[in-house]
């Protein structure tokens, strides 16, 4: 039995005791029947209030517990749509104040996550408008009001990550254009004029605003700043060459130049401005001294001409060059002219180059070649007629290769260009064959004037004998007689009457020349051979021999010649 049934059924002993305790007091005292039954109806009538009272409370509370769990149940349902979460089951044999109980609490935890996501919106909904206020961008599309879902959250999470991820990326692309602007601007003596430009150097970095429009406007402002700078070096270049030109035709001292030496270098803008004023002062001395220009000018041009070996014809076409009317006028036509000419060599001038290469080589080679028919060059000390000689060889194999390369550079230029390639007035590759052509005539010639020299000195020497030509330095394998010359001077009749009876040989063709006389009989040359066995010795040795045992035995040259 429960504790409330025990409680109940002792509430009903108490009430039947106090009703005949009240009977036993009514029946002492003495109290008539009819007000005995008015007081029990007194009492029953307050017993029944009391309980009807109790009864009535306890309704009320029973329908306010149906009431909350009614009420809870539809905020439920509404915080699981807001939520989008499934509905909270209910037990099923559960009395109505745990029924209550577990819905409410299921609702305190809903509403619980309701705060926590709103929260967490709120948040990312601010760092989301502090974004969109930096990059100037469209705010993210979610309600402020509606509950998000999880899923909304961490996607609104990945944009905001996103977000961050292209600030900090516009940010430092501004901060490296802004130190490109500040030193450009530097460079170029600007100052920031238009209200962009003042944000940009002026303001804070962190209040820029880095939209995508104004980091292409800063883009531009550098590229337009770039632009300057390099425009405003162009021309400061173009003034210092034009300055040098003008120091130099009108020779300015160095020391004047010196002290001018700061605008030299650098470009900014008291420095366009120096130059400017250096221009224009030597423009003016300058045509103080036209004359002395006009040559200076003509010099230069000349050099050009022979760097861009044009031929005559094309020199004399200029004819401004030729005119003594000094003029400026005529000095802006040799201007003009130089201009021209730089520019055409400049367009030109790995053709030139290569063509200049091929001269150099050729003059080389050429020079090599007449050193290869000197006759001295073999009393050279040190190794150089095996540099020379190497050297030759290698422009042997060079300068074919090269005027291949050439000859291909020229046809791709002339198919290029349309027109063909010259070279001091005809077209290189025929100039190139005609240099050759020369050469090979020129050694023809030398050969035959060799051939012709020889064949006039064989005839000499037979008609008039041959005369001993001793070189400046030889060696032999043997015993070397010094001062021959001298000895057989001494011995100048003998040799006399040995040259008529025996045959000489030509030091340098080791050409054997006969005399008319007749030759000695054979049995002296056999008898030469008796006494010599073996290999007989080299003629020239063989002569030397004969000097040298004449000249030991006292015996004239002309007898020992004689016996053999």
């Amino acid at each position: 039995m429960r504790k409330s049934e025990v409680l109940a059924a002792e509430a009903v002993s108490c009430l039947n005791k106090a009703l005949c305790h009240l009977k036993d007091i009514w029946e002492e005292i003495g109290i008539p029947e009819d007000q005995r039954l008015q007081r029990t109806n007194v009492v029953k009538n307050h017993i029944k209030g009391l309980l009807d009272m109790m009864i009535k409370e306890e309704e009320s509370l029973k329908k306010r517990v149906i009431s909350s769990i009614q009420t809870c149940r539809t905020e439920m349902e509404k915080l699981c749509l807001e939520l989008q979460l499934s509905v909270f089951e209910e037990e099923v044999g559960i009395s109505m104040l745990q029924q209550e109980k577990n819905i409410r609490t299921q609702v305190e935890v809903l509403i619980k996550e309701k705060a926590q996501r709103m929260q967490q919106l709120k948040t990312l909904l601010e760092q989301d408008q502090d974004l969109c206020d930096i990059l100037c961008s469209m705010p993210y599309g979610i309600s402020a009001d509606s509950v998000p879902s999880p899923e909304q959250l961490e996607t609104f999470r990945q944009h905001i990550s996103a977000q961050n991820a292209e600030k900090a990326r516009r940010y430092a692309e501004f901060m490296d254009v802004k130190k490109q602007i500040i030193l450009y601007m530097e460079q170029l003596d600007h100052i920031p004029e238009t209200s962009f430009e003042k944000d940009v150097v002026c303001e804070d970095e962190d209040s820029f605003c880095l939209s995508r429009d104004n980091i292409t406007s800063l883009k531009l402002l550098l590229c337009q700043l770039e632009e300057r700078k390099a425009e405003n070096e162009a021309t400061c270049e173009a003034h210092r060459e034009k300055i040098q030109q003008l120091w130099d035709r009108l020779q300015v001292p160095q020391e004047e130049r010196g002290a001018f030496n700061e605008h030299m270098v650098t470009s900014r803008k008291r420095n366009l401005e120096a130059l400017q004023a250096e221009v224009q002062r030597l423009e003016e001395l300058k045509l103080l001294n036209i004359r002395n220009f006009t040559d200076a000018t003509r010099s230069e041009i000349a050099v050009f001409w022979e760097k861009c070996f044009l031929s005559t014809e094309q020199r004399q076409a200029f004819s401004p060059y030729f005119s003594e009317d000094f003029t400026e006028e005529l000095l802006g036509l040799h201007e003009a002219e130089i201009q021209r000419l730089k520019l055409h060599y400049e367009d030109h001038k790995e053709l030139f180059d290569g063509v200049n290469q091929w001269e150099e080589s050729w003059r080389l080679f050429l020079e090599l070649e007449k050193k290869a028919t000197d006759p001295t060059r073999f009393a050279n000390r040190g190794g150089n007629l095996l540099k020379e000689e190497k050297q030759r060889s290698e422009l042997h194999k060079s300068l074919p290769k090269l005027e291949k390369k050439l000859k291909a550079q020229i046809e791709a230029w002339e198919s290029e260009q349309g027109r063909e390639f010259f070279v001091n007035g005809q077209k290189f590759l025929q100039y190139v064959e005609e240099q050759w052509e020369l050469h090979r005539i020129e050694k023809e010639m030398e050969k035959q004037e060799r051939q012709l020299k020889k064949s006039k000195q064989t005839e000499e020497d037979m008609l008039y004998g041959t005369a001993v030509r001793t070189p400046t330095k030889r060696r032999f394998l043997g015993t070397t007689t010094p001062n021959k010359s001298r000895k057989m001077g001494n011995t100048t009749s003998s040799i006399s009457s040995a040259t008529s009876n025996s045959t000489m040989r030509s030091v340098y063709g080791g050409t054997v020349c006969r005399s008319p006389v007749p030759r000695p009989p054979l049995s002296a040359n056999k008898a030469s051979a008796a006494r010599t066995p073996g290999k007989p010795p080299h003629p020239r040795l063989q002569g030397c021999n004969k000097e040298n045992e004449a000249q030991l035995k006292g015996t004239p040259v002309s007898e020992g010649l004689g016996q053999h």
